[in-house]
């Protein structure tokens, strides 16, 4: 399917911007259903306060179910689940 630059208008500042046709391909390979509200500027804007408020949550001291680490993670484990360090959670999921 063939893509063609399209001007939005920005749900937060007003402002016109170009929706490109690469954008729309990428929006079209992940499957989202809509076109973007927010211009690039307000979408970053709104991004890095996403970001400022994930700085506030509470971090949980654990021992790694794998190696023995101590670790922290931004959520209460809970027994029925091993809980484990980033490295030994990345060589997991490597091997899946």
């Amino acid at each position: 399917m063939a893509f063609d630059d399209r001007t939005l208008k920005c749900k937060e500042c007003g402002v016109d911007f170009t929706f490109t046709a690469s954008e729309q391909e990428f929006y079209a390979e992940k499957g989202f259903q809509n076109d973007p509200a927010r211009c690039p500027e307000c979408r970053a804007t709104k991004k890095r306060e996403r970001q400022s408020t994930r700085g506030d949550r509470q971090m949980f001291e654990v021992v790694c179910a794998k190696c023995g680490a101590s670790t922290q993670v931004p959520f209460q484990p809970t027994e029925d689940r091993p809980v484990y360090c980033r490295d030994c959670y990345q060589k997991i999921r490597e091997q899946q």
